[in-house]
């Protein structure tokens, strides 16, 4: 985590933050699922209520250092996805992360779902950064057929993976 991670040394389509290093254990999900798919990611903690200034300077260059998409996880009252939506330009996917001090993972959940008209912050399920990491792929996939062929070679394996275990019932 903190690094580039690609099997080469392009700049980073997407970028996985999150508000805590012990969200890393959810968030690299995205990560890996990303970089099995070619897409080069970075992945670092950017604090909203610990770093504010640090998350502004992030969200608001992003764009410039060539990011397309920015994943944000976040646990608690999980301000990060929300204050990084507010500030760039860019599409912004948020985790829900149900920490240790959280209600049940509900206040991550509704802090990221419930943004104002004009905030909009696409949100997966509870812990769902592999869904975040999918996501980001559909989005590059819009304007990169090479990435857009991926997304649906991996949604064709997963319809295998099904059919094949209906027989077995």
């Amino acid at each position: 985590m903190g690094k580039t991670n690609s099997k080469s040394k392009s700049v980073a389509s997407v970028a996985i933050i999150m508000g805590s290093d012990s969200d890393w254990p959810v968030m690299k999900a995205a990560a890996e699922f990303l970089t099995s798919h070619g897409v080069t990611v970075e992945s670092k903690v950017v604090s909203a209520h610990r770093t504010p200034k640090l998350m502004m300077d992030f969200a608001s260059k992003a764009h410039n250092r060539g990011i397309k998409v920015i994943i944000a996880g976040a646990g608690g009252a999980a301000h990060l996805p929300g204050m990084v939506a507010a500030i760039t330009p860019l599409p912004v996917i948020g985790v829900p992360v149900k920490s240790s001090n959280s209600i049940d993972g509900w206040d991550s959940i509704l802090s990221i779902l419930q943004m104002p008209n004009g905030v909009p912050v696409a949100t997966v399920a509870l812990n769902a950064a592999k869904n975040a990491g999918i996501l980001a792929l559909q989005i590059l996939g819009s304007h990169d057929v090479k990435l857009q062929n991926a997304v649906i070679e991996y949604k064709k394996d997963m319809e295998k993976e099904v059919l094949k275990k209906k027989v077995g019932l």
